[in-house]
């Protein structure tokens, strides 16, 4: 039997030892480089430097080190067809290659400057990895330590159906590492959206299932977006987490840390059933926005913006409402431990600086055979004016609440809000309507307070008076709309008549 090679080129040490004895006891000999040779020669397994391999010495500080034929005519090398021109150049076939790549994320994450950057971007390493997948006919190729066993159960058979899985994470593996390294070249670039483009993810947890239980799931991070990212957040107890709860925490988020002031967000399939800020704190605007709608908060997510307390979460057990998941940047010592007796509650805690980000990337939508992208609908400011009369303070600051949700409600969103207690909270949402005046009957219907007093903000324009004219005769005396409709006379008129103040932001919040 000829001799068979095996080439080991890893940064992830982990598993690496015990993986070339392994490969020794088979049989195999190993090549190496760098640090991986220094960690081989250490624990004393035998191994042969690359560069007396192939006869020629690492050159440009080890930039230049495995781009050579006898590396790649071994990896690529056809056995049964190939032998005539390997023996002619002085080739042996490699049939293992462990490769896993300069730490390019790790060097990003760290803020290294760019010159260390670029020079933490592996050439060798996918060149390898690449090569050996194409051949995985007669290469095992091994880009993650967890593949070590089984791989060496393998190597002394004739695995292909291993071989071919090995091959398929080599690709996702090389494809996740340039997507990131086109990311970060493209963040130095004034280019939002090239003319071709990937998208690094990884996966971050398998998921109970998707939106509903016959469909499978799983969440994916995007690698090196860091600021309001969902897998920056940490689960501190509870059920395993569902397509829909992840949607929902991400939709939750949006509107409690939109709120102007101490607050929190009930969220049901994605749209706020209850939210309310309070001067006092957290467990007064939890009081607030749980009597926004307390049917409808039944099984929903609940998020603070601010670390809840063990006041407030003592208010949440009272309450004796069951949600999904709890979301906060922190939590007290009696908070977590009051949280503890309900086992299955999920309780989701936020990195502590999350109200001081941005929200990272572009948002992404998936259509049939493509993507929409865009950039996030957040943080965009405009000078609100006033056609007809000034809005009070009062009615003001109402206003801002209630723009602050209706942003982040489905279209045609409508959302009724008051002082209440001291506080601001949320009065009734009309959302998802293919008609806004019907958005705007559903929120009157909604609201668990009186409308007389109330304000309206509506995510878009009103078409026709129709809709402005339906919370007029409800009670609503103030309204804040981004205006802009052929018809702002009509809607005007009617406003007028009825002496309600009228804002316009000149800016549309459409979320479909």
């Amino acid at each position: 039997m000829s001799t068979r090679y095996a080439l080991l080129s890893v940064s992830d040490k982990s598993g690496l030892v015990d993986f070339a004895r392994g490969l020794v006891d088979a049989g195999f000999v190993l090549l190496s480089t760098g640090g991986t040779a220094a960690a081989l020669g250490a624990a004393g397994v035998p191994y042969t430097k690359v560069s007396a391999h192939t006869g020629a010495p690492e050159i440009m500080d080890g930039r230049v080190k495995t781009l050579h034929p006898k590396i790649h005519g071994g990896i690529l090398g056809r056995r049964g067809v190939d032998e005539a021109v390997a023996a002619e150049h002085g080739i042996e076939f490699i049939d293992v290659v462990a490769v896993n790549l300069y730490p390019f994320e790790a060097t990003v994450a760290r803020g290294a400057p760019p010159d260390e950057v670029v020079e933490n971007i592996d050439i060798g390493g996918p060149a390898m990895v690449r090569a050996a997948a194409k051949n995985h006919a007669r290469v095992h190729v091994v880009v993650d330590p967890n593949d070590y066993v089984a791989v060496l159960a393998a190597v002394v058979g004739d695995d292909l159906v291993l071989r071919r899985a090995l091959a398929a994470k080599a690709y996702r593996h090389t494809a996740c590492y340039d997507a990131m390294i086109a990311a970060w070249f493209g963040s130095e670039a004034d280019e939002p959206y090239p003319s071709e483009t990937a998208i690094p993810l990884r996966r971050r947890q398998g998921l109970r299932y998707g939106e509903n239980p016959h469909q499978t799931a799983a969440f994916y991070i995007t690698p090196l977006e860091g600021g309001r990212a969902l897998g920056r957040a940490s689960q501190l107890q509870g059920k395993e987490l569902s397509f829909n709860n992840l949607a929902d925490l991400d939709a939750a988020l949006r509107v409690a840390f939109d709120l102007p002031g101490v607050g929190c967000a009930i969220i049901k399939h994605m749209n706020p059933c209850g939210s309310a800020i309070h001067p006092e704190g957290l467990t007064r605007a939890y009081a607030l926005a749980l009597s926004a709608d307390p049917v409808s908060a039944y099984g929903g997510i609940l998020a603070f913006n601010h670390a809840v307390d063990d006041a407030t979460a003592a208010a949440v057990i009272a309450s004796k409402v069951f949600f999904e998941v709890i979301v906060a940047p922190g939590f007290s010592a009696g908070a977590r431990e009051g949280f503890a007796r309900r086992v299955n509650l999920r309780v989701i805690e936020l990195p502590g600086d999350w109200k001081a980000c941005a929200l990272p990337g572009r948002d992404a939508r998936r259509v049939a055979g493509g993507w929409l992208l865009q950039d996030w609908d957040a943080n965009a400011t405009s000078e609100w004016s006033s056609p007809l009369r000034e809005a009070d303070a009062s009615e003001l600051a109402a206003l801002r609440f209630a723009w602050a949700v209706c942003r982040n409600v489905k279209s045609n969103a409508i959302v009724l809000a008051c002082a209440a207690d001291g506080g601001i909270v949320q009065n009734g949402v009309g959302a998802g309507q293919m008609s806004r005046v019907d958005s705007v009957r559903l929120a009157v219907a909604k609201a668990t307070r009186p409308v007389s007093g109330s304000v309206l903000a509506s995510d878009a324009f009103f078409p026709f008076p129709d809709g402005v004219q339906v919370a007029l005769d409800a009670g609503v005396r103030a309204f804040v709309q981004p205006g802009g409709s052929i018809r702002d006379d009509e809607v005007l008129a009617v406003a007028r008549e009825r002496d309600a103040a009228m804002m316009f932001t000149g800016l549309r919040h459409f979320r479909h």
